[in-house]
């Protein structure tokens, strides 16, 4: 019998176009059996699903007759207003990533002796194991970094004597080696995709022990190791800002849904750093530094507001851009009247704006900031309050760090194992069931047809639609 390959486009298209014409449901039955698609009500509020203490996203409150009301954003780790502890690092001019991840593993923040001593804990741990750079990063380096981490997460399961054991002792060992570990995980993986797929010299440094995370990922990424001071204030604030953002985030949910199954920390990780990878989740920023090229291409006077808003508008009205009539970087899930990331990250990044020259960009993406919200009001009416996200600065200011795009989403994921290993932990001592929530099927059963009286599902490849160029199109009922 002769192979049917999967390069046969004609055998491709068959099976594409079953796929997509089987799977379509009528929107309408979303609202026949009130389904709340996303886990979100009609509003955007999300379903409750679950209880945490370890961090909080407000941007709205709920009155007494069951209205939402827009609030000022606040983004809360373990109770305390993460804009406290910002500020509080900077006053001592400190480094406070590390303490975020102190405080959001064990609830309380560290005095200086705790800190001292959970540093140097961090330091000795993030040390990858013997060989493992060779074996695990440089073979089949990926073109995606985020694919890399995963698969370095789940390889560190066959270095660890203790990979099954669930005990919170040796899970929270097993989360504080993963935190100390991503940051070089994401840049060996970075340098072998400069070797393997760009052509590029590749630099393998170590980390220094002396250093914390901020400063540790930029020394691992240059060819000097060099980086100033204010450098790495900034990549220290876009790594507290991005380490926690409540449990209902899509990555967070995973690593709840994941770890009620009781699998291994391994697994329940690498399935939160797929989940982040998504563009939808960890890769937004990447898409409006791609709005922003384009932008920057057809706007000729960054300083017209007249230009930069006719051209947003263009974008709204789906004339210009990709078409979808979204301006990246603008309206969140929670945060009504103002995401207190964006302010936090917008303040410091002007500092290193003016260092670097780049000022006149930074003016542009102020510009916008301003004007985007009331254009897309003006387009959508008040259905709902929209303010800029912490997306569209977080890839400008990596660029001034000259840290690359592809990097972009893996430093999300160097900050938020922070937050997904105090949800593993809080879903192993408190859940303790599984997530299992209902899906109603809407297809009706049927009478099973024999073998030999069954039809075709497509017809011949004669009678197949074809496209222009002769070939098949792969494309379902609604092409």
């Amino acid at each position: 019998m002769e192979y049917t390959s999967l390069n046969d486009k004609n055998f491709v298209a068959k099976l594409t176009q079953l796929a997509k014409s089987n799977d379509p449901i009528d929107s309408a039955l979303y609202q026949t059996y009130d389904v709340k698609r996303g886990l979100r009500y009609a509003d955007g509020r999300g379903v409750l699903v679950g209880l945490t203490r370890i961090g909080d996203v407000v941007g709205y409150e709920i009155d007494s007759a069951g209205n939402k009301i827009a609030v000022p954003g606040r983004l809360i780790y373990r109770g305390y207003n993460v804009e406290d502890i910002v500020r509080d690092a900077e006053k001592h001019h400190q480094f406070g990533f590390e303490q975020c991840v102190y405080l959001l593993l064990f609830g309380e923040l560290p005095t200086e002796t705790e800190l001292e001593d959970f540093n140097k804990c961090l330091a000795h741990l993030r040390e990858l194991p013997l060989n493992f750079t060779e074996d695990m990063i440089m073979k089949a380096p990926s073109s995606d970094i985020m694919n890399k981490i995963a698969r370095g997460v789940l390889a560190l399961y066959s270095y660890d004597d203790k990979a099954e054991n669930r005990d919170i002792a040796n899970v929270t060992r097993q989360c504080l080696e993963l935190i100390s570990r991503f940051g070089s995980i994401a840049a060996y993986g970075y340098q072998a995709k400069r070797r393997y797929h760009d052509g590029k010299s590749m630099y393998l440094h170590n980390p220094a022990p002396t250093l914390g995370t901020a400063e540790n990922f930029l020394r691992l990424i240059r060819s000097d190791m060099e980086y100033t001071r204010l450098e790495a204030e900034l990549l220290d604030l876009a790594l507290i800002l991005h380490a926690e953002h409540g449990g209902g985030n899509n990555s967070s949910l995973t690593i709840h849904v994941v770890s009620s199954a009781d699998t291994d920390t391994y697994s329940a990780v690498a399935a939160a750093v797929g989940s982040l990878k998504g563009r939808r989740h960890g890769g937004a920023n990447i898409r409006v530094m791609e709005m922003m090229d384009d932008i920057k291409e057809n706007v000729r006077d960054w300083s017209s507001e007249k230009e930069i808003g006719d051209y947003l508008r263009k974008i709204a009205d789906k004339s210009a851009f990709d078409r979808t009539g979204l301006i990246y970087g603008q309206g969140h899930a929670v945060y009504t009247i103002s995401d207190p990331r964006t302010t936090l990250l917008r303040d410091k990044a002007a500092e290193l704006a003016k260092v670097k020259g780049c000022e006149e960009e930074f003016n542009l993406y102020r510009t916008i900031e301003n004007l985007a919200p009331q254009i897309l009001y003006e387009r959508h009416g008040d259905k709902k309050r929209i303010c800029t996200n912490v997306d569209f600065y977080s890839g400008f200011v990596y660029t001034m760090l000259n840290i690359p795009r592809e990097l972009f989403t893996p430093l999300f994921a160097v900050s938020r194992i922070a937050g997904w290993s105090a949800h593993r932990i809080e879903e192993i001592v408190a859940g303790g069931r599984i997530y299992r929530p209902a899906y109603k099927n809407v297809s009706p059963e049927r009478a099973y047809v024999p073998m030999e009286v069954r039809k075709p599902s497509l017809p011949a490849h004669d009678e197949m639609p074809a496209d222009d160029d002769g070939e098949v199109r792969t494309a379902g009922p609604s092409d």
